[in-house]
């Protein structure tokens, strides 16, 4: 289909920036389940063994957290929740069976993808808070054994979070079709925004008209 007859839902810049933070997120996932418990320790073999593990992890860290941050700031105004929100999140139920016609009329994102930008605003910045704590040799002398040890939970809890909240993220992307496409080319179809984001759509398609 011609680009002139699809709806630009991401920038070059915005899948680029997307990209590099699932890539870091892999990489974390991985090399933090590695440190995390003795069964898992043989993915350390990914990153050049367990000093090389302990090394890159707060690194790579660092990285997928100013790409993140990076996102935030160019999303967060399309993700405040609203009283349609809310009474889309009352209708899980037709939510779960695709009744997108009985649901308040969604913007950019639905309510459900809200929610889940702001747990990933929060545990983002839960994990750089206490992995500076836990951050040897460089930061971890600073402080007494109480604080790293809530630290090393509270990361621990943020990373499991963090971990269930992008499982949700994939296999929402994948059920509704069309969405991988969008972040992998940048357009959609107009059935598509007008099915799955029709407010969105009216949005696009009325300042389009005023060009």
């Amino acid at each position: 289909m011609n680009k002139d007859n699809l709806i630009e839902r991401y920038e070059a810049s915005d899948r680029i920036n997307h990209w590099l933070v699932a890539i870091t997120f892999i990489l974390l996932a991985l090399s933090g389940l590695a440190l995390f418990h003795p069964s898992m320790f043989f993915l350390t073999n990914l990153f050049g063994g367990g000093p090389w593990t302990r090394i890159l992890h707060p690194f790579i860290g660092l990285v997928m957290f100013v790409a993140f941050a990076g996102l935030a700031m160019r999303f967060w105004r399309h993700n405040v929740l609203d009283k349609k929100d809310e009474q889309w999140l009352k209708q899980w139920e037709d939510v779960i069976n695709n009744r997108e016609d009985k649901l308040p009329e969604v913007g950019r994102y639905n309510a459900g993808q809200k929610v889940l930008f702001w747990v990933m605003v929060g545990c983002l910045a839960v994990l750089l808070v206490s992995g500076i704590v836990i951050w040897r040799p460089y930061f971890t002398p600073a402080f007494n054994i109480t604080v790293v040890r809530i630290a090393v939970l509270l990361h621990a809890i943020a990373a499991f979070l963090l971990i269930l909240g992008i499982i949700v993220h994939i296999y929402a992307a994948i059920w509704v079709k069309g969405s991988v496409r969008a972040m992998m080319r940048g357009y959609v179809t107009p059935a598509w925004a007008k099915k799955h984001h029709p407010a969105w759509y009216k949005e696009v398609t009325s300042s389009r008209g005023r060009q």
